[in-house]
């Protein structure tokens, strides 16, 4: 189970209370794993501006999540077969999610705590943007690469009528440098050979006699050449389609297929080339990402504990990882233990339509609520 709950009640005589009191009721009957969440003393600031602030934030937790699972998901795109190394590589501080979660600890040098909550706000912001921002970079780069590749290769597999037919024909196999003779690739279907060299020769005027060849086959066809005078081309084409005959539009040109699979290689190298730096930078970048979205969580907390239980600051943050068959019971137990906290007392579903109550798709109960759900980033 990766999904956590972040929730936080104020002080009783001490914090250390109000954790023996929830621990006891939670954990001995098996209904969740708990974990104290540290926040430090951070900068309450004016009301004025916890009130604006509470609301910006629930904006920047959706934004920052979105970009945590972006950079997860092209991680995914990106390692193509090895999709079982995508958790591996998906660590926050070089630990794996859970453990980074329930060992949380405040990054004091990325977002120095004496500074206003909205500064760190805008800092952790800022971070996240400038990883979305070069995400979209990388990406194109990288995708307009592998297109670029894919669309190469595709050439080269499917049927005779479609398939590039630059790495299949030799040289020898056509009449080149003459002024009046040209050698054309039919594909013929299998069960139409018979026709084929009955009628090749008289499809039109001026065909070789005996110039046929077959090349090559695949399941349903053969491609076949034939020499004739250039100026029956066209009647040539018209007749050969109308038995059902395709005439491949090919001419041998040895310079255009050796740029061909030089651009194949260079495309293919540049690729590699990438991948490695590409998956590094992500790998980082993940990280980044996912501790400034728990940090956010963590002064979603702070800041809405401060709203709803006052000053001075004396409230207790602590980490629940429910048991997935008890969740419900673990709720009603929480709700019973808290909810002297509000007078309505009732637990409100994001689902119900309230008019000017914009619960911004979060459920409301009596003590601070908030999702860490690790499990967005788990791929099959």
């Amino acid at each position: 189970m990766t999904e956590f709950w972040l929730i936080s009640a104020p002080g009783e005589k001490n914090c250390q209370q109000t954790w023996d009191k929830m621990n006891t009721a939670t954990a001995q009957t098996n209904l969740s794993t708990n974990h104290k969440f540290n926040i430090p003393e951070l900068k309450v600031g004016t009301l004025d501006i916890l009130v604006g602030l509470s609301d910006e934030l629930a904006k920047l937790d959706s934004f920052v999540e979105s970009v945590v699972r972006k950079v997860a998901q092209y991680m995914a795109d990106v390692l193509e077969d090895s999709r079982d190394k995508v958790q591996e590589n998906l660590l926050a501080n070089g630990v794996d999610l859970v453990t980074y979660v329930t060992r949380f600890h405040w990054d004091m040098a990325k977002y120095p705590i004496k500074q206003s909550l909205k500064n760190i706000s805008e800092i952790l912001s800022k971070q996240v943007s400038q990883i979305d921002n070069d995400l979209k970079a990388r990406a194109s780069a990288y995708n307009s690469l592998k297109g670029n590749l894919q669309s190469l290769e595709r050439k080269n597999v499917g049927s005779l009528l479609t398939r590039s037919l630059a790495d299949i024909v030799k040289k020898e196999d056509f009449v080149l440098d003459s002024e009046y003779l040209i050698t054309l690739l039919v594909v013929v279907p299998k069960t139409s050979y018979p026709d084929w060299h009955k009628t090749y020769e008289t499809l039109s005027e001026m065909v070789v006699p005996r110039s046929t060849k077959l090349l090559v086959e695949d399941q349903d066809s053969g491609l076949f050449s034939v020499t004739l005078f250039r100026k029956a081309i066209d009647d040539f084409k018209h007749k050969a389609r109308e038995n059902k005959f395709m005439v491949r539009d090919f001419q041998y040109n040895e310079e255009e297929m050796k740029a061909d699979k030089e651009e194949m290689t260079r495309l293919s190298t540049d690729k590699k080339k990438q991948f490695g730096p590409l998956v590094r930078w992500l790998k980082v970048n993940f990280s980044e990402a996912f501790i400034a979205w728990v940090h956010i969580k963590a002064l979603r907390v702070f800041t809405e504990s401060v709203l709803r239980y006052g000053l001075p600051v004396n409230f207790q943050a602590m980490l629940l990882q429910p048991n997935r068959k008890n969740m419900k019971k673990l709720r009603e137990v929480l709700q019973d233990l808290y909810k002297h906290l509000d007078s309505s007392s009732t637990v409100i579903d994001a689902s119900m339509d309230i008019p000017g109550l914009n619960l911004s798709q979060q459920e409301y109960y009596p003590y601070v609520y908030y999702k860490i759900d690790c499990s967005l980033l788990e791929f099959k």
